[in-house]
């Protein structure tokens, strides 16, 4: 379809807005690991680490609608093992899944003890390189599933590109905040890994194919962000009335 039509089409801006949200949505997962792995980085060098890594998330997703055909052949089973049949995609999944829960773990173990030989959740603990690797190879997992959601909800391209570079937008404005919250905020830092490991679990889940329902994973963080705030609010309010007291 022209790109006259789509612009005068309520269908396709319907479409647009949807996947935006859809996209925003899936980022979030994206950018938890970003400020995770970052903040292990030299100081200096953190806001750098966070742009190159938003940046190839987007170069990624691009790249990957420019071979949207192959995209689709990666959801056909390439391997059978035990009586279960794999395709690309799955696998790609279990190893992001796989690599996801491993890096969870590990920043959880180094925050649980931090006087133990895990120094890896300190800053400077991670050369600049490092984290951009780690990051990158997330990327290429989050990237794969957000451009298959993308294709299953329109067939038309320029409304994935112009999803995605907008997605991609507010994820660079959001960095940058997000990143010095969670630094600000340790049981926050718990929290997001709490929130990566359930998310590497339901990759490996899927690419084993078991699908879970998204709207289960975003609704459960969402009540753990709100209790959180509440505890965040409640500690606030403790300290205010213990300053006051002190003042008094």
């Amino acid at each position: 379809m022209p790109i006259a039509e789509l612009i005068a089409s309520p269908e396709a801006w319907v479409a647009l807005t949807t996947l935006i949200v859809m996209e925003v949505v899936l980022g979030i997962d994206n950018l938890l690991f970003i400020s995770i792995v970052t903040a292990q980085v030299p100081e200096h060098q953190q806001r750098q680490a966070r742009l190159i890594g938003i940046g190839g998330a987007l170069i990624l997703r691009l790249a990957l609608l420019a071979t949207v055909d192959w995209i689709t052949e990666l959801t056909y089973d390439v391997v059978t093992l035990f009586g279960a049949s794999f395709s690309w995609k799955d696998l790609i999944l279990i190893a992001g899944g796989l690599f996801l829960v491993w890096k969870a773990t590990k920043e959880i173990h180094g925050r649980v003890d931090p006087d133990g030989e895990n120094e890896g959740s300190k800053a400077g603990s991670l050369t600049i390189a490092a984290a951009i690797g780690q990051i990158l190879i997330l990327d290429l997992v989050f990237s794969l599933d957000s451009v298959i959601t993308a294709v299953g909800m329109t067939p038309h391209l320029p409304i994935m590109m112009t999803a995605i570079i907008i997605s991609i937008v507010a994820m660079l404005f959001a960095a940058n905040p997000l990143a010095e919250f969670v630094k600000r905020n340790p049981t926050v830092v718990m929290l997001a890994l709490g929130f990566l490991l359930m998310i590497g679990m339901t990759l490996m889940a899927e690419g084993f194919g078991h699908e879970v329902p998204k709207g289960y994973i975003y609704a459960a963080m969402a009540f753990s962000a709100l209790v959180e705030a509440l505890n965040m609010a409640a500690r606030r309010a403790k300290r205010n009335r213990a300053t006051g007291r002190g003042a008094g």
